[in-house]
């Protein structure tokens, strides 16, 4: 199964939540946002979202500074 993220090709070998395929990224959930074929996906979702073949994810992340 492929998915696109931030428009780079990820290939998945097994069928898996949003949040676990943004853990296994690395990711720490508390400075992303994610957009998720195109709709923006609130956090409470993520662990029900099942990616599918050829989904669109962007992953935003919060950046501080000054």
């Amino acid at each position: 199964m492929q998915v696109m993220l931030n428009g780079n090709l990820e290939e998945l070998e097994n069928q898996m939540t949003l949040l676990d395929f943004l853990q296994a990224k690395g990711m720490n959930p508390a400075t992303i946002i994610v957009e998720y074929n195109e709709s923006i996906i609130k956090q409470q979702q993520w662990s029900s979202v099942v990616l599918e073949d050829n989904d669109r994810l962007e992953v935003l992340k919060f950046v501080g500074g000054g």
